[in-house]
C-alpha cells in the first residue's frame, strides 16, 4: 500500500492563483515535476525563488556557506506573533549568541538525564490512551506536549499553565500557515501584518502562559529549589563569549520555539508513524515484538535494542518530514546550475520533495523501513535526507526528537493493536505536515505476551 500523498497542482498557475493555493496548503500548490527536478526557478514581479533538490546545492547553502544564505525574513512573517526573536528566525551574531547559550542544554549527557522524563510521559500516554476509535493526531499532540513540559519544566501536561499552552497552540496551529502572503509579496516594515484575530489571540495567550512558567522557574532558581532540567540549564547558562544570559522576554521567545520544534514536529511524526504501522501490519508486528520488554528497567542505552523501530521512525521522517520546507535568502549574486540569482532571491529547500525524489530514492513513495539497511539508502540518506535540517543550523534537539519518536512509537505499538479507520488521511502543510481531516485509528489493547513471534 502506497502511503497517502497530496495531489500536485495541474499545469501552470498565475501568481494570484498560486498565492491562494499556497495559503491553503504548501504541498499541493507545487507541480509534480519537483519530485524529479534538480532545481526549479519561479519568477514573479516581486521576487525570484529557487527550489533546490540538487544535493550539491543543498550542501552549498546549508554546510559550505551558511552565512551567505541566512534564513529569509519572509519565514518570520507568519510566525512573528508567536516566536518573536527566537533562535528559529534570527540570523548572524544574534543567532550565534543564542545557540551558544542553548546548545549545552542539549548535549549527550542532558539527553540521558531527560530520558527518564520521556519514559514517565510514555507511561502516562499508555495509561490514558483509550481503546476503540480515536483521532491519533490529538493523542500524539497530547503525548508530545507532555514530553516537552516534563523535560523542559519538570511538570506534566496536567499542570495548569502547561495545559493552557497546549490547548492554545492547537488553535494557533490551525489558523496560521507556515508562510503567509508576506512570504510571497515583500511588504515594507510600516505595512501592518494582517494576522487573523484568532491567531493573534492564541499567540498572546500562549506567550502569557509561557511567561508565567518562566517567572515561576526564575523564582525557583533564586530560591535554590529549581530542578536540574532544560529550562534551568538554559536560564542559568551564560554566553561563554559575552557572559550574557537570556532575559525573561528572550526566554519566552526560546520556549515558544522549543514548544513548536519539540512538540509540534514530534506530534506530527508520531501520528503519521502510527498510521503507517496501522496500514502495514507486518511492520507493526515487528515493532510490537521489539516493544515486548520490561519497560520499568529501560534506559537510554536500551534504545539500541529497538533497531527496526528506529528504522520505522527514520522512514516516517522521510515520507512525512514535519517541517516540509525551509527558506533561505541570497546576500549576493549567485549562480545556481547555470542560472543567475540576484541578491534577495528566495532559496527553498524542501525535505518533502527531496525525501521523495525519484532520482535519489528507489520506490520513493513506498513505506519501506528495511531500505535503511541497504547500501543505496546509505548514500541517499547522506545526500538527500534532512528532517532536522543540516550544517550549523541543524536542529539542536535532533537527538532528543529521535529518542522520543522511537520510544513513543514502540510503546504505543507494543501496548495496542492499530487498525486504520475510514478513508486515507490527506497530508497538508500548516505549521507542520498534518492531516487535513485528522487520522482515525482503532486501538485494541494487547494482552500480555500476545505479540506473535
Amino acid at each position: 500500500m502506497i502511503p497517502p500523498k497530496p495531489a500536485s497542482r495541474p499545469g501552470r498557475i498565475g501568481l494570484l492563483g498560486y498565492a491562494r493555493a499556497f495559503r491553503q496548503d504548501i504541498l499541493s500548490a507545487q507541480p509534480a515535476r519537483l519530485y524529479g527536478a534538480w532545481m526549479a526557478e519561479f519568477r514573479t514581479p516581486f521576487f525570484r525563488s529557487y527550489m533546490m533538490n540538487d544535493p550539491e546545492l543543498i550542501d552549498l547553502v546549508l554546510k559550505e556557506r551558511p552565512d551567505d544564505f541566512p534564513k529569509s525574513d519572509r519565514v518570520r512573517e507568519g510566525l512573528a506573533p508567536l516566536l518573536g526573536r527566537s533562535v528559529f528566525v534570527t540570523n548572524g551574531e544574534e543567532w550565534k549568541r543564542q545557540r551558544r547559550i542553548i546548545d549545552p542544554a542539549f548535549g549527550r549527557g542532558r539527553l540521558r538525564d531527560a530520558f527518564q522524563a520521556m519514559l514517565a510521559a510514555a507511561d502516562a500516554m499508555i495509561a490514558r490512551a483509550p481503546e476503540g476509535e480515536v483521532e491519533v493526531e490529538e493523542l500524539a499532540s497530547y503525548a508530545a506536549a507532555d514530553v516537552i513540559f516534563r523535560t523542559l519544566f519538570s511538570v506534566p501536561i496536567e499542570d495548569r499553565l502547561a495545559a493552557q499552552v497546549f490547548h492554545e497552540f492547537r488553535a494557533y496551529q490551525r489558523t496560521q500557515p507556515l508562510l503567509n502572503v508576506a512570504a510571497l509579496v515583500p511588504l515594507p516594515r510600516w505595512v501592518p501584518r494582517l494576522h487573523k484575530r484568532a491567531t493573534r489571540r492564541a499567540a498572546a495567550s500562549i506567550r502569557g502562559a509561557i511567561a508565567a512558567l518562566v517567572a515561576r522557574r526564575a523564582a525557583e532558581i533564586a530560591a535554590g529549589t529549581a530542578p536540574d532540567d532544560l529550562a534551568t540549564k538554559i536560564m542559568t547558562c551564560p554566553d561563554p563569549d559575552t557572559g550574557h544570559r537570556f532575559s525573561p522576554e528572550e526566554m519566552v521567545d526560546q520556549v515558544a520555539i522549543f514548544f513548536l520544534a519539540g512538540h509540534e514536529t514530534s506530534a506530527s511524526a508520531l501520528a503519521w508513524g502510527l498510521y503507517l504501522l496501522a496500514t502495514h501490519p507486518s511492520a507493526q508486528t515487528r515493532v510490537a515484538v521489539e516493544a515486548d520488554r520490561d519497560w520499568a528497567a529501560f534506559n537510554l542505552a536500551d534504545l539500541s535494542r529497538l533497531p527496526f523501530t528506529r528504522d520505522v521512525f527514520r522512514e516516517v521522517l522521510r515520507l512525512y518530514p514535519p517541517v516540509p520546507m525551509m527558506v533561505r535568502e541570497t546576500t549576493r549574486p549567485e549562480t545556481f546550475r547555470g542560472r543567475g540569482a540576484p541578491v534577495g532571491a528566495q532559496v527553498v529547500l524542501s525535505p518533502w520533495h527531496l525525501h521523495r525524489h525519484t532520482r535519489l530514492w528507489s520506490n520513493a513513495d513506498a513505506f519501506d523501513p528495511d531500505r535503511w539497511g541497504r547500501d543505496e539508502t546509505t548514500e541517499a540518506s547522506r545526500r538527500a535526507y534532512m528532517p532536522f535540517s543540516a550544517g550549523p543550523r541543524v536542529c539542536t534537539g535532533a537527538g532528543f526528537a529521535m529518542a522520543e519518536g522511537v520510544l513513543l512509537l514502540a510503546r504505543l505499538a507494543g501496548a495496542f493493536r492499530l487498525e486504520a479507520v475510514g478513508p486515507p488521511p490527506v497530508p497538508v502543510a500548516h505549521l507542520t505536515v498534518r492531516s487535513r481531516d485528522g487520522i482515525r485509528l482503532r486501538l485494541t489493547r494487547r494482552a500480555p505476551q500476545s505479540v506473535p513471534r
